[in-house]
């Protein structure tokens, strides 16, 4: 640290926020997982850890609440080699098949049967990437945390949770519910992760999920008739709000719906368009960026524990980098309030 400033510009060094630390040295260690295969609306989240990276430079790294802030061993994990060349091949096949759906027809029916089951392969083996990375990191005593890609990507992560940590809830913060079973015919789309964490992931006692504005039928069924699944909607979050209750008091209520260990997922569009528009699949609504800075103050301050998280669908545009500098700045929020917690 000798040679590293906190108050000069960072120099770009391919590490997230510019910092000197090696995975080895860190603490916490960032996961990229470039990948955009089943998002089905605007690809283009492959970019957005590339994206984090380079605007992440720019981040005064002081944060009031958290003491030496810019000294918080935070490293990052060099992207798999596999994994971008999987994403292209994979995403080529996957809006065939995308495509064929918005025809109005199904590709199991379509002859593209094989296609889909080779798509789904893909998935599953970006799956096993990110688990094997995650595991080795846990092993070694790290907090990991996952920067997407599409929302699908920290599956693996969390089967290795599962077998490292005992039961743990969920904290969701997300436009959608993201609870279909394999939407568009793949078993691990973007809109299924959490679907499959509950299926799958045994440690997941509960699931909380705030600041949801898009679901369907279905999936409003699951949540009403699982009780693991604590709902706090865009809708009811304002209501609430305009009737009197404060965002204090919404987020103790938040909070009061998580055990002891928590995990926390954070796709982009959970936040307000205007801060994230070109995220794949932007909804009108959602909460501000101060409103979940707040949250997750207030999680990292509490009784319980944070093991790990993922910041998922944020998306470039062109010249343009607004996408990325707000992803950035939640992204060290996330690893502040994530350090701050477990070293209380």
């Amino acid at each position: 640290m000798k040679k590293f400033n906190p108050d000069q510009a960072g120099a770009a060094n391919g590490n997230y926020f510019a910092l000197p630390f090696t995975p080895k040295e860190a603490d916490i260690v960032l996961v990229s997982v470039p990948w955009d295969v089943t998002t089905s609306y605007r690809p283009g989240t492959h970019r957005g850890p590339e994206a984090i990276i380079d605007a992440s430079a720019q981040i005064d790294l002081f944060n009031a609440r958290v003491p030496k802030a810019w000294n918080i061993p935070i490293g990052t994990i060099a992207v798999h080699d596999e994994l971008p060349v999987l994403n292209r091949s994979a995403r080529t096949m996957a809006e065939t098949i995308i495509h064929c759906w918005e025809a109005g027809d199904d590709p199991m029916e379509s002859g593209l049967g094989d296609m889909l089951e080779q798509v789904n392969q893909a998935c599953a083996r970006m799956n096993r990437i990110v688990y094997l990375q995650c595991s080795e990191q846990l092993r070694m005593g790290k907090m990991v945390g996952i920067v997407g890609g599409e929302h699908s990507v920290p599956l693996g992560y969390l089967k290795a949770l599962d077998e490292h940590y005992g039961s743990f809830g969920i904290l969701h913060i997300d436009a959608h519910a993201d609870l279909r079973e394999a939407y568009e015919g793949f078993t691990y789309s973007h809109a299924s992760i959490m679907f499959n964490i509950l299926k799958t992931i045994s440690s997941v006692a509960s699931l909380t999920q705030v600041g949801v504005r898009d679901y369907s039928g279905q999936e409003n069924q699951i949540i009403c008739n699982d009780a693991r699944i604590a709902f706090f909607p865009d809708h009811a979050l304002h209501e609430d709000m305009y009737e009197g209750l404060t965002w204090r008091e919404q987020c103790h209520r938040i909070l009061e719906s998580l055990p002891d260990q928590v995990y926390i997922s954070l796709d982009i569009d959970g936040l307000s368009p205007e801060l994230c528009p070109n995220t794949g699949t932007p909804v009108p609504g959602g909460l501000g960026f101060q409103q979940v800075d707040y949250l997750l103050y207030l999680l990292a301050s509490s009784r319980r524990r944070i093991i790990g998280f993922d910041l998922c669908e944020v998306a470039p545009s062109g010249d343009n980098p607004w996408d990325a500098i707000v992803g950035a700045r939640m992204l060290h929020k996330i690893c502040c309030y994530t350090y701050l917690n477990n070293n209380k």
